[in-house]
């Protein structure tokens, strides 16, 4: 077996991301030859060391960074300035600090001024997930085959970029570097804006008079269930990630607005051809995906 990327990993939350990366390191044994969790609450501690998932689990963020080499920020991104704020005076330097946030410029705004010097900072966001969430809700599989993007600012640590690619890697991720805003406009359009439609789509449905909204349960085919399995997923979360992506959100939101205009006149008007083609290209994408292994 190879040696371990890191000898003590601190993980920052323990969700979906967080407790996933915790079962596959304590399975494999060559990423952390430690792993520390540190949540909000004791109960979620208590059901860490309940699966096994960790070697010590700390209520205290700042504890739970003491002498680890790879800190690992793995809550909601509205969290992390005060996260990087306690446990700023508590790294020491070489450690690499990490995190799996969705949204980049966000990120590297709100904890790149408090990263102390010698400690080097690489953001970088795994695209894999469930609506599940919780120290339950990880599983080995969920970033095998799957895409992390690493944003690292200029003039980064090359040593601490590759031990995170390592790191991703060894979880079964394929990894590629982004500059960071590039970032923040692909996922507003392949990520966000679909989460904004599917909680938007049920509240609609929500709001409907109470004998047509009981129907929507009912005989709900599965177009409306994919949304609603989307429009599951955690709302601190991505309240987060609406209020930290916002530019590039609204900028895909204004187009895609545009673009259901001009498919509601193909609507109105009998329009056909320009119905069959946007149809047929949502079949090319589908194709695509599969033939990626992404779908």
């Amino acid at each position: 077996m190879a040696d371990p990327v890191f000898k003590r990993l601190a993980l920052l939350g323990i969700g979906l991301i967080g407790s996933s990366v915790a079962r596959i390191a304590k399975q494999r044994g060559d990423i952390a030859a430690e792993i520390v969790v540190n949540a909000r609450t004791q109960k979620s501690l208590d059901r860490v060391m309940e699966l096994g998932i960790a070697d010590r689990v700390e209520i205290d963020p700042a504890m739970a960074v003491e002498g680890a080499d790879c800190v690992m920020l793995c809550a909601p991104v509205g969290a992390f300035a005060d996260l990087a704020a306690r446990i700023g005076p508590h790294l020491a330097p070489g450690t690499v600090l990490t995190d799996v946030g969705s949204t980049k410029q966000s990120v590297i705004r709100d904890v790149g001024p408090l990263v102390p010097a010698g400690v080097h900072f690489v953001p970088a966001h795994p695209i894999a997930g469930t609506e599940y969430s919780g120290p339950d809700s990880g599983f080995v599989e969920l970033f095998q085959g799957r895409w992390t993007l690493l944003t690292p600012i200029p003039g980064t640590d090359e040593e601490a970029v590759r031990k995170i690619e390592a790191l991703w890697q060894r979880c079964g991720a394929q990894t590629e570097r982004l500059e960071p805003a590039h970032h923040d406009r692909v996922l507003a359009i392949v990520s966000h804006l679909p989460h904004l439609i599917a909680f938007t789509i049920c509240g609609t449905a929500d709001d409907l008079a109470d004998e047509t909204r009981q129907e929507v349960i009912n005989y709900a085919a599965s177009g409306f269930r994919d949304f609603t399995r989307i429009a599951a997923s955690d709302p601190v979360m991505w309240r987060d990630i609406f209020l930290n992506n916002r530019e590039a959100l609204l900028e895909m939101l204004q187009r895609f607005m545009e673009d259901a205009q001009a498919m509601a006149r193909a609507v109105r008007w009998g329009d056909a051809a320009y119905i069959e083609d946007r149809v047929e290209r949502g079949r090319k994408i589908r194709r695509s995906l599969i033939e990626r292994k992404q779908a």
